[in-house]
């Protein structure tokens, strides 16, 4: 539905190199007047402002702010550039829109030179702000003029999406799609070539168990909560459960990880045996499986416990896993770094110089409550991170998402970055 959408109106979307050329030069015989503003959610207010400037011009451009220059509101924009950019074409009023991809819209409004510019009756008040006469001061070097819509209904975007932000998961997915040309037959068909495909996994195992319980009440003396124990539900995670992703898409999979000699081995060899993951463990005996045991009531975790030993890997089992990662025959070795002794700087850059040449690399690095860091993985294939361990990465809590993909793929020095 949306691609077909796309196809309908993606004619009106331009550059603004396109749109130049569209126009052509001022004076012109047909007025133009522009819009311009972030459109996030299209309110009544933003259509009653088009439909009065199309009053004043025969064509329209809707110009649009790029996501990397969005930063007012929490987590804004809500809605990607490109799906913006398809809502504005839509209308039938809209002639043309246009992604600025400059902090203002000064640049274009330079380039475009339209007769009219168009901002909402709210800019007058109090005086023009200095981006406004900034803008006016640009349209009058050349002829151009400014107007105020009538400000009758005034809407906030960034008020209606913090008191109700929208739902558009599926919508954004299907735009990122049809950007990057994804079609789910084509993602269908890539996982049937997994079938023929073998994958190494190495990184760390954890046990995640859920001990389920019924709240007593609290002690009298002291200020301890008493529960009722009701059961343990255990689960293979960290690495282990990517080996078993792999291995449910279609691979053949084989899995090198470290395990201490207890029952929690056995726990998870059976499991992965189960799941058709070949593992290759390396047993120390100087260190427990690593499991993690929420302690849950009524829905809540009321308190965590944690067995593990972070300390790094010793030298021997640090050499069994390498010749693990150099003799395995397979197309792609993955390490999953869940930072529990297997990778670190002492160990990574031996296990990476193992790595057979031509082998598809790649590595993910979780920093939930560890320190890991994805960049110390260079010159990888692939790598992928969530958006947390790329900030973490970089220590950059402010950039938006595209800003911090791009630094984080020059600092990575991957081929393929999926943030």
């Amino acid at each position: 539905m949306l691609s077909s959408l796309t196809e309908k109106y993606r004619h009106k979307i331009k550059t603004p190199e396109e749109l130049r050329q569209i126009l052509g030069p001022h004076p012109r015989a047909r007025k133009v007047i522009m819009c311009h503003g972030v459109f996030d959610v299209v309110h009544p207010g933003h259509v009653r402002h088009l439909l009065y400037a199309k009053t004043k011009a025969e064509v329209l451009v809707a110009s649009i702010t790029a996501d990397v220059h969005i930063s007012k509101g929490q987590h804004r924009p809500h809605v990607p550039q490109d799906l913006r950019a398809l809502n504005l074409a839509a209308f039938e009023v809209v002639d043309y829109v246009v992604v600025d991809r400059n902090p203002t819209p000064i640049e274009n409004i330079s380039l475009l030179q339209p007769d009219l510019f168009a901002k909402g009756y709210e800019y007058t008040a109090g005086g023009l702000p200095p981006k406004t006469q900034e803008e006016m001061d640009t349209l009058r070097a050349y002829g151009g003029e400014m107007i105020f819509t009538p400000g009758d209904i005034v809407y906030s975007s960034t008020r209606l999406i913090d008191l109700a932000p929208p739902s558009i998961k599926s919508e954004k997915l299907l735009t990122f799609m049809d950007s990057e040309k994804l079609t789910f037959d084509s993602l269908r068909a890539a996982l049937d070539k997994l079938g023929n495909f073998h994958v190494h996994v190495v990184g760390d195992t954890i046990v995640d168990s859920y001990t389920q319980t019924a709240m007593i009440g609290g002690q009298t003396k002291t200020p301890t909560m008493s529960v009722l124990y009701e059961r343990r539900d255990d689960y293979i995670g960290g690495a282990a459960v990517v080996a078993e992703h792999l291995r449910a898409a279609g691979a053949q999979v084989i899995f090198s990880t470290v395990l201490g000699d207890d029952a929690l081995k056995d726990f998870v060899l059976e499991g992965l045996k189960k799941s058709g993951v070949d593992c290759r463990a390396v047993i120390d005996r100087t260190r427990p499986t690593t499991h993690k045991n929420a302690i849950v009531a009524g829905g809540y975790r009321l308190l965590k416990i944690d067995t593990l030993d972070n300390r790094s890997i010793s030298d021997d089992v640090l050499g069994k896993l390498a010749a693990a990662v150099r003799e395995v025959p397979a197309d792609a070795v993955v390490f999953s770094d869940f930072r529990h002794g297997i990778f670190n700087r002492r160990t990574i850059p031996r296990l990476v110089a193992a790595i057979p040449a031509g082998r598809f690399r790649v590595a993910d690095s979780q920093v939930a409550s560890r320190w890991g860091n994805i960049t110390e993985f260079q010159n990888f294939d692939l790598v992928t991170p969530n958006e947390r361990e790329a900030r973490f990465a970089l220590g950059d809590q402010d950039s938006g998402i595209r800003p911090l993909a791009s630094a984080l793929y020059d600092a990575a020095k991957c081929r393929t970055l999926m943030l």
